[in-house]
């Protein structure tokens, strides 16, 4: 997380760094806000996301400077957590629980296609294959990275490949989907919340509350996972429903996209390009296996296939999420796909391993 600059004297006479930092974070949020609003005029998908996501990218990896806002990537998560928590209805909740064997069957479908995601990295990049697996395992790049290293993986490479991975699904998967997905009938705007702002304040408090709660626990993604939880909470009991205003999403969408583009280090693609060119490939095959699952999927439940795809999409459930609100598709349910996926993959991402390094060791003969 990034810090603001302390002067280190009383006459004010050393804040020249402090006054760099708040130029240049102005700056970049202003020119994200530009590049989300060409996006938005280009009619790309998910424009305040993906606008701020390619310019802000394009800047970091030429050298530009830009500055993120210190805690503002979670904040952008705990609006999106609550304004999809909101939607949650007893119905609903009972049609998710109806579908979990095919959400199931759909995560143990996206840990063989990791797997073998990682027997395809392990020789076209020459990483050591403890590396390969936590670099291609469909969890969170922080978590994967920390156990990871536990384990002996390098760290730098899995925080690359990962975060390839997450910026390509994020930059093809809405395109694919508004291009060969079909609209959805789903209405995103919540005509029964409140839009009193006391309530939307207090739903805001504790959706927050509820990120921070599962903040030290190992689950991935606590930002938006720990919002959305007590938000569907409160809004499938009718204890608490507000309406999430336009404008904060395009916030959140905004701060999201400026996150992750200063995620790419012109360094570590300089220094690791046979990792990242590898990474770019297993990212496109993962893409690839998910629409084909997506299929599958389609066909053995009745959702939709835009639906589909985005509940197998790897990683990126933010992201997902919010294209699914913008094609008018089922954004709960591609939640409850995702929150299956993360609980599954958290609780035997150590079982899958022991598997991985014994097929290795039985039919590749290597010694991990």
């Amino acid at each position: 997380m990034a810090e603001i600059p302390k002067d280190s004297d009383e006459s004010g006479l050393l804040a020249s760094p402090r006054l760099r930092w708040w130029l240049r974070l102005v700056a970049t949020y202003s020119i994200a806000t530009a590049a989300g609003y060409g996006a938005m005029r280009l009619h790309v998908p998910l424009p305040w996301m993906l606008g701020p996501l390619f310019v802000c990218g394009a800047l970091t990896v030429s050298g530009v400077p830009l500055q993120a806002g210190p805690h503002l990537r979670e904040i952008g998560q705990v609006v999106v957590g609550l304004a999809i928590g909101m939607r949650f209805t007893p119905h609903l909740l009972l049609a998710s629980l109806e579908l979990l064997p095919a959400m199931l069957a759909s995560t143990f479908y996206i840990i063989a296609a990791t797997f073998v995601g990682a027997l395809i990295m392990r020789p076209l990049a020459r990483i050591d294959p403890t590396t390969a697996f936590f670099a291609t395992a469909a969890g969170g790049m922080a978590d994967m990275a920390v156990v990871a290293a536990a384990r002996g993986g390098d760290t730098n490479t899995v925080s690359i490949v990962h975060a390839l991975r997450v910026t390509t699904v994020v930059s093809t998967v809405p395109f694919l989907v508004f291009a060969f997905g079909e609209q959805g009938n789903v209405n995103t705007v919540d005509v029964a919340g409140s839009h009193d702002l006391l309530l939307l304040g207090i739903g805001l408090v504790i959706a927050y509350i509820g990120a921070r709660i599962l903040l030290p626990t190992v689950i991935p993604n606590p930002w938006l996972l720990g919002s959305l939880l007590p938000s569907a909470a409160l809004g499938a009991s009718g204890i608490l429903t507000v309406a999430v205003p336009g404008i904060l999403i395009v916030a959140a969408q905004i701060m999201i996209g400026v996150w992750l583009s200063l995620r790419f280090r012109r360094e570590l693609f300089l220094r690791l390009p046979r990792v990242a060119a590898s990474g770019l490939l297993v990212a496109v095959f993962l893409i690839f296996a998910a629409a084909a699952g997506a299929q599958l999927l389609s066909f053995a439940t009745g959702l939709p296939l835009t639906t589909s795809f985005l509940g197998l999409a790897p990683a990126a459930i933010t992201e997902m999420v919010l294209t699914a609100k913008a094609m008018h598709a089922d954004a709960e349910l591609v939640t409850a796909f995702h929150i299956v996926r993360i609980a599954v993959i958290s609780s035997t991402i150590l079982v899958v391993f022991r598997i991985y390094r014994f097929v290795l060791r039985s039919h590749y003969e290597s010694r991990i």
